[in-house]
């Protein structure tokens, strides 16, 4: 009796449901990746032969360069908050688009009475302007301690969280200014921070 042949079909899949789900995840990681804040100066951070991540969010960090301190602090509603509790403090009435702008800041370096004329810049001319840096000096004029002070108070208000510090350094910068803002924070208690570094690179073998 002849054997009985089975007709050879071609295989095909539909990858259509594999393709939605690969636009969705990268949807997914475009919306929740945190854009890099670009440096008002650049700073060549030094080097470090160990790791740890820095945390996606709760972070306020200062970085130091040209014996300038600039301020950053994560999440828009911290941010606005602590506008507003500076505002009260130096007698400064920010207006709802003023602080809108200021929530869109990521990073600043000019003093309070340079905050409103820095704010009504567009993005180009942001970039562009050379920003003094915060004062902080211990003896006279020490903007600097009063907006960490206002963001930790701000975070706490709003999230019940303690702001973790973190500091940027150019490693060329002079040894004055790192001490100056470790001294500042050491007054409010804050024997705690990060130093940001990048990895050293391993040493070559013959």
């Amino acid at each position: 009796m002849p054997r009985v042949k089975v007709q050879r079909k071609s295989t095909s899949i539909d990858m259509t449901a594999m393709c939605d789900v690969a636009f969705l995840l990268l949807t997914f990681f475009i919306l929740t990746a945190k854009p890099r804040t670009e440096d008002p100066v650049p700073v060549d951070i030094p080097a470090s032969s160990t790791t740890q991540p820095i945390p996606d969010d709760n972070v306020l960090m200062l970085t130091i360069a040209e014996q300038k301190v600039f301020f950053t602090v994560d999440g828009n509603d911290i941010r606005i908050q602590t506008l507003k509790q500076m505002g009260e403090k130096y007698n400064v009435q920010f207006t709802p688009e003023e602080q809108k702008k200021f929530s869109g800041t990521p990073i600043f370096g000019v003093p309070m009475n340079q905050l409103k004329s820095f704010l009504s810049l567009d993005a180009a001319q942001k970039k562009e302007f050379k920003q003094p840096g915060i004062p902080a000096d211990t003896t006279a004029n020490n903007e600097l301690s009063d907006w960490i002070r206002e963001a930790r108070k701000a975070d706490v208000a709003l999230h019940n969280k303690a702001l973790r510090i973190s500091i940027k350094g150019d490693n060329k910068e002079e040894y004055p200014t790192i001490k100056m803002v470790i001294g500042i924070l050491q007054k409010q208690k804050l024997d705690k921070f990060s130093l940001i570094t990048t990895i050293r690179a391993a040493p070559k073998t013959n």
